[in-house]
């Protein structure tokens, strides 16, 4: 997987997910017990599930081939593809950033980024800034980033994996003075769109909620179907949102009711929606 892909096909989704969105979801929740790998035919029945047609499922899946996440390989005659090495690195990345409920606590401090990248190697540096964002790094000033100090493994397992530790140092600090870090924050991180896209999230996803809320039963195949479109569009926002200090942000925070709202349909819809994957796939079992 190359950086670019890294950063719009593991962890992006928008609001309207695209069906690549959806495949990599559907990868990642339940292709990783057999190896990261699925039968196409899997794929196009899975995704019917969703309202994807098999002509997108194939154009899809050619894009996430061409773009080094997935890779062709067949199994007892069936034609499937697995994850590649790289994506499932990210992936298990993922899990810890997209099911992580906790926020950070102004106590815990931050981890600051400093890089300096030769003029001859600027590719390089773009490389750098790009994969901070991912990450969900704001930017202090030029050439220093900061996140939430939690992020100091996932960002020091991404500079090694892309053979860029020689050009970063990473420190552990905390904020002394001078100024209010409730304003830095705002300098640093673009709330503004923070709070819309998570506002975005609760329009989307708050009517299934109330649906599920009043049902005493579960099908399976409606589980599956809202539980792949919440997680598609959830798993960008934990990137953009590192986790920030609910105690620094500002009040009435739309993040804390949308993180409320994923891990209440996380908890309601998972295990149906796997129970179904498993009665219906094969070569999931």
């Amino acid at each position: 997987m190359t950086a670019v892909s890294e950063a719009t096909e593991v962890d992006g989704a928008g609001r309207t997910a695209q069906p690549r969105q959806l495949i990599v979801t559907v990868y990642g929740l339940y292709s990783r017990g057999e190896g990261g790998w699925l039968s196409v035919r899997s794929l196009i029945d899975l995704l019917a599930g969703v309202d994807v047609e098999e002509p997108a499922v194939r154009s899809s899946i050619s894009r996430l081939k061409r773009r080094g996440i997935l890779s062709a390989v067949r199994r007892n005659g069936a034609a499937g593809y697995e994850l590649s090495e790289t994506a499932l690195a990210i992936l298990r990345e993922g899990d810890e950033r997209i099911f992580r409920r906790e926020r950070a606590t102004p106590g815990d401090g931050w981890l600051l980024a400093v890089f300096s990248v030769p003029e001859a190697e600027r590719h390089k540096r773009h490389v750098l800034r790009t994969q901070l964002a991912r990450l969900g790094f704001g930017t202090a000033s030029s050439g220093v980033w900061i996140a939430p100090a939690h992020l100091r493994d996932a960002t020091s397992d991404m500079l090694r994996r892309l053979e860029l530790e020689g050009y970063a140092d990473l420190f552990h600090a905390e904020h002394l003075a001078f100024g209010d870090v409730r304003d830095k924050i705002r300098e640093w991180w673009d709330l503004d769109q923070l709070e819309a896209l998570y506002t975005a999230f609760l329009d989307e996803h708050t009517p299934a909620l109330r649906r599920w809320q009043r049902r005493k039963t579960t099908d399976e195949a409606e589980a599956f179907a809202d539980y792949v479109r919440v997680l598609t569009d959830w798993r960008r926002l934990p990137y953009l949102d590192p986790g920030l200090p609910a105690e620094l942000l500002p009040s009435g925070w739309a993040g804390i009711r949308a993180a409320d709202l994923f891990f209440t349909l996380h908890s309601r819809l998972g295990e149906a929606a796997a129970a179904h994957v498993s009665r219906t796939l094969p070569d999931v079992r």
